[in-house]
């Protein structure tokens, strides 16, 4: 099992130029803590929602990158 993030735009695109989008991770955790670490220059390079999946299944999706 592999997880990884999908990074989206505003509208639900996805974003490929700014970000490591074939960045992999071994676990949930370790994915989570990544982007704990990470979202605020994801949000700089455009990114504004991420979905998360374990392999090709979503775990959730469309999770907001800005404060509320």
């Amino acid at each position: 099992m592999t997880w990884r993030w999908r990074y989206e735009n505003a509208n639900g695109g996805e974003v490929v130029e700014g970000v490591a989008p074939s960045d992999t991770f071994p676990s949930q955790a370790d994915a989570e803590s990544w982007l704990g670490e990470n979202w605020r220059e994801l949000l700089e390079a455009g990114v504004e929602k991420v979905t998360l999946l374990e392999d090709e299944k979503i775990e959730y999706e469309g999770m907001s990158l800005r404060p509320e």
